[in-house]
């Protein structure tokens, strides 16, 4: 009997001659389920014959190892590979928050994405604000997490607002608009140009929301030079004044319970807050038609014809426009992070499209140019997050100044706008329609680039701060 060679594994040579014998019959089996077309198609791909010339010289084990890879772990049906998510925050910003301000951001994530995405593109058509959602926004009870019951402001109060204004940018910047409004503008004015009986009136309704506010500074021809070029004037008469002037792109105006006027005195020419109450004699607001950006923001064009408010309802403490700067400054850190949520909800959308949308057979993220804007945007952004949070922290530390919250807006607002852009390129035609979302944060960028400081000017606050030499004229 003739013995049987065995390889020092201890497998027979004739074991291996059978297992070859068994690996071309499967192969054979195999090629014949071959669809030709495709087999044509993978050949304008690649070289068919040297891919064929090199799986010759694979052993069995070898070509069954290959074959179950490629057939997605042991021979099954290839897995499909799951997508990253869209998530803008890269640098897990939110991993740094406290417990606390995390939960705030869900509270609003979610309030955003279930009440008002639903209806956001209906009302934009509308030109109107969905003045149902104030109820259900007085139901988060956002107010009270920045600020407490006396006025004084919560200890993390900039960052908490910051997080929340972001989480609305991301669905809709005209939301965040009337929240900052009412919670930022017209409460801090009261806050700190209010005397103890107006705090103690005034500030648990408007952080109840039971009183809406809104913020009467810019004037038809004194937007950014309005310190110096206020033509509102206040003329006391015993014990009332008299306003006469007008103010523009007034937001909350033309439903608020109470709006914050500023005008100048006429005796002494300084600056003083007003509180004008819904139905004042003389108080007259038309809401402004046929805006680009904020469709939802109710921005009023106010008359002031010998409108006539009592001493009682004057800011006690707002006597200079020392105080108005107060409180554009305790804002505009907002408005800053107004520039990265909306960066943040247009990047996340055109990921998303990205991701789903076909051309010339393939998903659009797969090309290289797509993926350069992807990578732009996400770049911008996460300097835009970081930027924004350390800015806030210093604010509730209060070592901000004016040319940290100026550069803060310059940087954010020019971003956001280059952001925006590439994600509605990205999108193509359907970039303009308002059922993609991008085109509405596009509008929105606009009006974030204008308002609380042009970008001009907030750089020049900057520059004459870093050099020591002023620009302005």
């Amino acid at each position: 009997m003739q013995p049987v060679a065995t390889d020092p594994a201890g497998q027979t040579f004739s074991d291996q001659a059978s297992g070859s014998q068994h690996s071309s019959t499967q192969s054979l089996g195999a090629l014949a389920g071959i669809d030709p077309q495709k087999l044509a198609q993978l050949a304008q791909k690649v070289d068919l014959p040297a891919l064929l010339n090199a799986a010759s010289g694979m052993s069995a084990a070898q070509l069954g190892q290959l074959s179950g890879m490629l057939a997605g772990q042991g021979g099954g049906a290839a897995k499909k590979r799951e997508l990253p998510v869209p998530d803008g925050d890269f640098y897990s910003v939110m991993d740094t928050l406290s417990d606390r301000q995390r939960d705030i951001a869900s509270r609003v994530r979610r309030f955003m994405e279930t009440e008002v995405a639903p209806i956001m593109n209906e009302y934009w058509q509308r030109d109107e604000f969905p003045q149902q959602l104030i109820p259900k926004m007085r139901d988060l009870n956002l107010m009270r997490e920045i600020w407490n019951d006396d006025g004084s402001r919560t200890p993390d109060a900039s960052v908490t607002e910051g997080i929340i204004i972001m989480e609305m940018c991301r669905i809709d910047v005209s939301t965040a608009v009337f929240f900052g409004v009412h919670a930022g503008l017209a409460l801090a004015s009261v806050a700190l140009g209010g005397n103890e009986a107006q705090r103690a009136e005034l500030i648990p309704r408007m952080l109840d929301m039971d009183l809406v506010g809104a913020f009467g500074l810019t004037e038809p021809e004194g937007g950014s030079q309005v310190s110096r070029g206020m033509h509102t004037t206040a003329r006391r008469d015993g014990e009332n004044w008299v306003l006469n002037g007008e103010k523009k792109w007034i937001g909350n105006s033309t439903f608020a319970d109470v709006t914050v006027i500023w005008a100048r005195d006429e005796a002494d020419d300084q600056v003083k807050g007003f509180l004008l109450r819904k139905g004042t004699p003389g108080f007259h607001v038309e809401k402004i038609q046929g805006k680009i950006a904020l469709r939802l923001v109710e921005n009023g064009h106010i008359t002031l014809t010998d409108c006539r408010v009592q001493e009682a309802d004057r800011l006690q403490n707002a006597n200079s426009f020392r105080t108005t700067a107060d409180v554009l400054r305790l804002t505009r850190a907002g408005v800053a992070w107004q520039g990265v949520g909306c960066a943040m909800g247009a990047y996340e959308l055109a990921l998303k499209y990205a991701q789903t949308r076909r051309q010339f057979g393939k998903k659009i993220g797969e090309f290289q140019l797509i993926q350069s804007h992807l990578v732009h945007m996400l770049g911008n952004l996460t300097a835009m997050q970081t930027m924004c949070l350390r800015l806030s922290g210093m604010e509730d530390a209060g070592q901000m100044r004016d040319e940290h919250a100026a550069l803060a807006k310059v940087f954010t607002a020019a971003r956001c706008r280059e952001t925006v852009a590439l994600a509605r390129e990205t999108f193509g035609g359907n970039g303009i329609l308002l059922e993609y979302g991008v085109a509405k944060h596009f509008c929105d960028t606009e009006a974030i680039y204008s308002y609380e400081g042009t970008n001009e000017i907030n750089t020049l606050v900057v520059g004459r701060a870093v050099s020591g030499l002023s620009a302005f004229v």
